[in-house]
């Protein structure tokens, strides 16, 4: 594959026994060589994703860690001291736990200078006794020290490795791997709101981590101690360290209020001239991103790469690890500094507002910075990716399954699509005011899906809940047949769809229709609401082609054809139905002497009902002054029968 080469989604799962079953996850992007974002995934046995939280460790308020890590990256292996501070939230409080590996040996706890009693009553569970009762709403903290070699292994959370002949070791905690070295609440429903981490390794190497490096000094024994700093709130599973013999490098980023801030750049000696053409490009999509949403999340610290082994990226807060410098893959996990980790998704079946929203991002770069086939070749991929299998939905219907959460084809390429179509839908104004509300109203926390929807409504003044069932909820895609026929300056279009899956009849979107003659151009947008709905437009021109979606802006796919569209049902009308007078000024009759035709239903030309009714044999009298002037459809209905008629109302 080349560059602007279309290619589909490829996802590689990697299945390795160990002591759990491990997965991993490899989403190739569609659009060229460059790695999408890449997470290795850890089945856990005592940590349920589908509840999102641990119960037991409900009753207390993370505020701060600080770490203390001893690496060598040769030596696949943990050794150090974590320190949480914590808020105590219920009466009676004389026990907490953790989400922690059994498989590292605990050296000690401490609390207040004496030591703690505790267990590990399984696999990933730490419960650490106090001897006396906390009050509710103090803030207390303990320190425990451990050492051993993390569970996860080979393709997991934890991994030593190597690259150049030279060692490698780092961490990939996502969605439930964190407990497998260091003791927390593996859930997504309590941020840390800072953290320390500090690691100690031999002098040749550099410690990559989360926030501000305030210190790197050299200590006895041929060591160094580097020291970062981040007081922003942090998910669990986005804290990472990543140590080898790495070239360190900054670029400045001028943020839009004015701030320049650091992005650091930690990078393998080998890789260091690709790494600077990358980052240097990167730089303007993060002032892209910055203007276009809200301001950088954290500004105040930095932005920056750590290269790593695995084959993409993650998103770890303030410093992405990546395995190149490719345009996608920085893009991709750029963006998820502000969706993922400035707002995180609540529940793992919502992962689509982290993986979604960065998917789009990414093709929302190549739309302000390459070439328009670029931005077209990026939509086609994903459309063709979508529309690979008949089925599957956004929302994750098996949050327990780790290659469902991270589908690239649903959870990546349709999330994007979806916020694609709802771009589509309601304008690039709302659309984008949404989503800096959404941003806004839910920093620094956790999101929903019912959050997103929320501003989206608020700010188009639409309702979506039809959208949401269809797209979000709803498994498939719609096809489309496009019949058009023109008559003099009436322009007569009928949609028909079909669905890919029976759990959505049918698919609510405006469709795009591009009307072309006589040098000249339109689209149209009907939004029909049942399939062979027919729209008149009055375009001024002769019009000798129609093309559907021709912007890319559906997951869907169509077919158009032209045709005579009414003139069949005004021959069954004429024997059968007389409607008089046509034009009408305020009532229109209907004689229906076909007994099979009980139902009227009158349908403007943007394709909504406006009145509907029963109608028996004989003369029918309807009472229209309501009605604008202006052009309608007329279609009566009965038993395995539909027929339609235009009518005009006048003054």
């Amino acid at each position: 594959m080349v560059l602007n080469h279309l290619t589909s989604a490829i996802l590689t799962f990697v299945l390795t026994f160990s002591a759990s079953f491990l997965f991993s996850q490899q989403v190739q992007d569609d659009f060229s060589k460059e790695h999408y974002c890449n997470k290795a995934h850890a089945s856990r046995h005592m940590f349920n994703p589908k509840a999102r939280t641990n119960a037991l460790t409900e009753n207390y308020d993370l505020k701060y860690y600080r770490f203390e890590w001893e690496i060598d990256p040769a030596v696949y292996g943990i050794k150090g001291t974590a320190t949480p501070y914590f808020k105590v939230l219920e009466s009676g409080f004389d026990v907490i736990h953790f989400d922690f590996s059994s498989d590292l040996k605990i050296d000690s706890i401490m609390w207040r200078g004496q030591k703690l009693t505790f267990s590990q009553p399984a696999a990933f569970q730490l419960t650490i006794n106090f001897p006396t009762l906390l009050n509710k709403g103090s803030i207390d903290s303990i320190s425990i020290t451990y050492q051993g070699v993390p569970p996860s292994g080979g393709f997991g959370s934890f991994i030593q490795s190597s690259h150049a002949g030279e060692p490698s070791l780092w961490t990939l905690s996502e969605p439930f791997g964190s407990q497998d070295w260091w003791p927390c609440k593996n859930g997504l429903d309590d941020k840390i709101d800072s953290i320390d981490v500090i690691v100690t390794t031999a002098e040749k190497y550099r410690a990559a981590s989360n926030g501000s490096l305030i210190s790197e000094k050299s200590v006895a024994g041929g060591f160094k101690k580097f020291h970062w700093k981040h007081r922003y709130a942090i998910a669990p599973y986005l804290v990472a360290i990543s140590v080898t013999n790495y070239t360190a490098y900054t670029d400045d980023v001028l943020l839009s209020d004015g701030t320049v801030m650091p992005m650091v750049n930690y990078v393998y000696p080998e890789n260091l001239a690709e790494a600077k053409v990358g980052t240097a490009d990167n730089v303007r999509v993060l002032q892209y991103f910055d203007s276009m949403f809200v301001d950088y999340p954290f500004k105040k610290e930095k932005y920056g790469h750590a290269q790593f082994g695995w084959g993409g990226g993650m998103e770890h807060q303030t410093m992405s690890f990546v395995i190149n410098f490719g345009w996608g893959l920085l893009a991709h996990e750029l963006a998820h500094q502000w969706f993922g980790d400035y707002v995180t998704c609540g529940d793992w079946e919502d992962i689509w507002l982290n993986e979604g929203f960065a998917t789009y991002l990414e093709g929302l770069s190549r739309e302000r910075f390459q070439s328009k086939s670029d931005w077209y070749n990026w939509k086609s991929g994903k459309v063709g990716s979508i529309v690979s299998n008949p089925g599957g939905s956004v929302k994750v219907d098996e949050p327990t399954n780790i290659g469902r959460i991270f589908s690239g084809r649903l959870s990546y390429n349709k999330g994007s699509y979806v916020l694609h179509m709802l771009r589509w839908k309601l304008g690039d104004e709302h659309f984008f005011k949404a989503i800096r509300n959404y941003l806004n109203d839910k920093s620094f926390n956790y999101a929903l899906t019912s959050d997103l929807k929320s501003h989206l409504e608020a700010a188009s003044g639409q309702d979506l809940d039809e959208f949401f069932r269809d797209w979000y909820e709803g498994q498939g895609y719609p096809t489309y047949q496009i019949k058009w026929d023109q008559e003099s300056d009436r322009l007569l279009v009928q949609l028909d769809q079909t669905s890919s899956h029976p759990s959505v009849s049918f698919f609510d979107i405006p469709v795009p229709i591009k009307l072309s003659g006589e040098g000249k151009t339109i689209t149209v947008r009907p939004e029909p609401t049942f399939s062979g709905q027919i729209f008149q437009f009055i375009p001024d021109f002769k019009v000798d082609k129609v093309e559907f979606d021709p912007e890319l802006w559906l997951a869907a796919k169509g077919t158009v054809i032209k045709q005579d569209i009414i003139s069949g049902a005004d021959d069954i009308l004429s024997a059968n139905v007389k409607v008089y007078p046509n034009p009408f000024v305020d009532f229109l009759t209907i004689k229906n002497t076909d007994e099979s035709l009980n139902t009227f239903t009158i349908i403007d030309i943007q394709g909504k009902k406006v009145e509907t009714g029963k109608i028996s044999s004989g003369d029918s009298k309807v009472d229209l002054r309501h009605l604008a002037v202006g052009h309608y459809f007329l279609q009566l209905s009965g038993v395995n029968k539909e027929v339609t008629k235009e009518i005009v109302k006048v003054k």
